[in-house]
């Protein structure tokens, strides 16, 4: 236990650490990000991915302090890792561990970082119907990452201890993915509106603390004749917490699909997070152009939700992460091909 938390506080350090330089360094002023910028972005926080993926490739065993088979076999039986050890060779064992470890990182990863994409749809509605100015993006966006860590660190260590005690629990999240899989595919042609009005936490916000009308910068809270209010910038930063908590119920039974190591799908989890802002800057602008991704995304829930439902089945006929890896290459690949092939059409 001792190892997985020095692991996981150093974790948590360099993601305190790289925010604290990224919001104190880099944005101290408030501007608009360039589509360069955001690119550079995306690129450093790519490659911090990688560089964690290599890292369980070659050290996975620091993670959990693996010193031995005995200790190896009873952690792959706990979290279910797909895979088979080789009693009599303690090494080649680990290398397997390690890279299904780092196989199953990176899937999770992917499917996180995919799933992304429709929350960066629900924020463009979202700034855009709060007419927030886009020299402001980025801060509400910092915070609103910070804000995400701490609830997914609860969803996800929550859901481990439930599915370590109740196994059947799985597929309830299995079936719980396959139906917003099909809701998905049958709402993809539906406007998405913002009603600022009557939405949920505006409705809620407005009951119970004072609400200046109007924006003042980029801050938060305001004082205005002694008494303290909140800007309907806060108010944006609170809908867009709101939103990730909707989207983390679809995403984190996802990465359970891949892994059943709570560490693993954390760590995936965060890394797509951190990617997700500059993601959002790139795509900001054409986003509209992938009108065939939120298919994509409806067909990734219904094959995650299908794998969890027979996954013993799968495992049966030798389906491994790696596979479905692939498959979800595949979707994604082809739900951006078909969108730049059969551009929609202008009204």
């Amino acid at each position: 236990m001792s190892n997985e938390i020095v692991f996981f506080g150093s974790f948590l350090l360099f993601i305190i650490l790289m925010l604290s330089i990224d919001l104190g360094v880099f944005n101290k002023k408030d501007h608009i990000v360039s589509f360069k910028e955001a690119a550079v972005m995306s690129f450093i926080w790519v490659s911090f991915a990688m560089g964690f993926y290599f890292l369980l490739l070659t050290e996975g065993q620091i993670l959990h302090g693996v010193e031995n088979f005995a200790q190896l076999q009873a952690l792959t039986e706990k979290n279910l890792h797909n895979i088979t050890l080789i009693p009599d060779n303690f090494g080649a064992s680990l290398n397997i561990y390690k890279q299904n470890l780092a196989l199953e990182f990176l899937t999770g990863y992917v499917i996180e970082y995919a799933l992304s994409v429709d929350n960066i749809f629900v924020m463009v509605l979202i700034f855009s119907a709060f007419s927030v100015d886009e020299r402001y993006y980025h801060r509400v966006l910092v915070w609103g990452i910070i804000g995400a860590i701490i609830m997914r660190f609860s969803f996800i260590f929550l859901g481990a201890t439930l599915i370590t005690r109740f196994e059947w629990i799985l597929y309830i999240f299995g079936a719980f993915l396959v139906y917003t899989g099909i809701a998905m595919l049958l709402k993809r042609d539906h406007d998405d509106k913002i009603d600022t009005k009557n939405h949920p936490v505006v409705k809620l916000v407005s009951k119970y603390f004072a609400v200046f009308p109007d924006f003042v910068g980029h801050k938060f809270f305001v004082r205005n004749n002694g008494k303290r209010y909140m800007t309907p910038l806060f108010v944006v930063l609170l809908i867009i917490e709101f939103t990730d908590l909707i989207f983390a119920v679809d995403s984190i039974p996802a990465i359970f699909a891949v892994t059943k190591d709570p560490y693993i799908v954390f760590f995936s989890n965060i890394f797509a997070i951190l990617g997700l802002r500059s993601m959002f800057f790139l795509l900001v602008n054409v986003i509209h152009k992938f009108h065939y991704l939120k298919v994509g995304l409806a067909f990734l829930l219904l094959f995650i939700g299908l794998k969890m439902l027979g996954h013993h089945w799968l495992e049966l006929w030798g389906f491994q992460t790696i596979h479905s890896l692939f498959i979800i290459l595949g979707i994604l690949t082809v739900s951006v091909v078909a969108s730049l092939a059969f551009p929609k059409k202008k009204h």
